[in-house]
């Protein structure tokens, strides 16, 4: 018993010897995120947990490739954080060739340990917006100057942190200045210029690169395994629908179902799917500088709407729903920038198809309304029936098969004639002879 036991033990210890013997001599792993659109608070969360994931699997390196026209102050600072905070070395890598580091991306790739892009690719335009609960702001040039003053040293502490052009990145703020990935090496912007990944790593090997405790690291990069981490489902699909464009897309579908939805109880599926719209908008549009007004005059629309379904404006009521909610739509993410816009056509698709929708869903709905009542004991009124047995006032008559007490409002009704019903009273029909 003592010696299968030895011998378990020492399967145990020569199991993990090899298993750490394998840890060492296992080739270095650089993990790979993708960052392509606007920046948001989706995208910190992504390079947070992908960040987090390398330093437990002992990376030699995170890369950040990206595309970006630039986003949200706030989500920017964020990612900022967590790579000038990482345990592990960060590379942004603007690519793939054809892609910009614009804006918000300006300030990311300054911030890496390593800054690196590809052939045709372009940085800068790193003038911020002001942004607040309604969307972009006119603000005072005292306060204007104070933004940029605040956003150029920024910069400026960035690029120095990683001795970088901290004239330049100056520039790209207060001047808005871009420059192409060539222009962006000779002036010491970014590190290298590389035409694809697996070339950037082997440049980088050997590289050293200094942390935030003042540590430095040697890359070693060459030939290393390349883990590519992307978006979760949950994580790409809170991605997507942070975009004004599919934002007010949702904000149309949660208008109309639920308006369906209370033109016509019962039918529960507009108001299913009008509600799950209005949630996943209400996320969409607390990750992106929304306009006030913009939703007040999308709200006004719908309302006027639904008035000229129910009264009689002679369009009025149709032309000012219109206007307001094209005017919503374009001011609804008023950003100061492209990035923040929705797409004019989207607007006139989307105001059509609502138009159209409700005019023909609740104008069916209002006449069903307005319409005679065609069932129960009022139906019977002005029907045919005929005598089963003499109404002398009182008898029997037959009505599509079924026998009912008659009486006769006037003359003597022989058995076997066509009668009208007049009037039903109860279980009773009034009836005249037909003629």
């Amino acid at each position: 018993m003592k010696r299968a036991l030895r011998l378990i033990l020492l399967a145990v210890l020569l199991l993990l010897a090899v298993t750490a013997v394998q840890a060492q001599t296992a080739g270095p792993k650089v993990h790979v995120l993708t960052i392509k659109g606007t920046i948001n608070p989706v995208l910190v969360d992504y390079v947070g947990r992908g960040i987090a994931d390398a330093e437990k699997d002992g990376a030699q390196l995170v890369v950040i490739q990206m595309d970006t026209p630039g986003g949200l102050d706030t989500a920017m600072r964020d990612i900022i954080q967590k790579i000038v905070n990482a345990k592990v070395p960060v590379a942004v890598y603007v690519a793939p060739s054809g892609a910009r580091a614009a804006s918000a991306g300006v300030y990311i790739t300054l911030s890496a340990h390593v800054a690196a892009m590809s052939p045709n690719t372009a940085i800068g335009a790193a003038t911020p917006v002001q942004m607040g609960a309604e969307g972009a702001q006119q603000t005072p040039d005292e306060m204007k100057r104070k933004i940029i003053n605040d956003a150029a040293a920024y910069i400026r502490s960035l690029a120095e942190s990683h001795g970088r052009n901290a004239d330049w990145a100056e520039r790209a703020v207060r001047d808005g200045v871009s420059i192409t990935e060539q222009e962006a090496l000779k002036l010491n912007v970014i590190d290298m210029v590389s035409p694809d990944l697996n070339t950037f790593l082997t440049q980088l090997d050997g590289k050293q690169v200094k942390m935030l405790d003042g540590t430095t690291r040697t890359l070693q990069t060459r030939n290393a395994t390349i883990i590519n981490v992307g978006m979760r489902a949950i994580e790409s699909f809170l991605y997507t629908i942070a975009d004004p464009n599919i934002a007010f897309i949702l904000m149309s579908i949660a208008a109309l179902g639920i308006t369906v939805e209370i033109f016509n109880p019962g039918l529960i599926f507009p108001g299913v799917v009008g509600a799950i719209c209005g949630v996943l908008a209400f996320y969409a549009l607390g990750q992106l500088p929304v306009n006030i007004a913009g939703i007040l005059l999308i709200v006004l629309a719908i309302i006027f709407f639904v008035a000229e379904a129910l009264t009689a404006t002679f369009g009025i009521l149709l032309t000012g729903g219109i206007i307001s909610l094209i005017i919503g739509g374009l001011i609804l993410f008023q950003g100061g920038s492209p990035v923040f816009r929705v797409d004019p056509w989207l607007i006139a698709i989307v105001t059509i198809i609502l138009v159209a929708v409700f005019f023909f869903v609740i104008g069916r709905v209002v006449r069903a309304h307005r319409q005679r009542v065609t069932t129960g004991r009022e139906e019977l009124v002005g029907k045919t029936a005929v005598a089963r047995t003499a109404l002398d006032p009182e008898g029997l008559v037959f009505f599509k098969g079924e026998r009912w007490e008659a009486v006769s409002e006037k003359d003597k009704i022989e058995a076997g004639e066509e009668v009208v019903i007049t009037k039903v009273d109860g279980l009773k029909l009034y009836v005249t002879k037909k003629g």
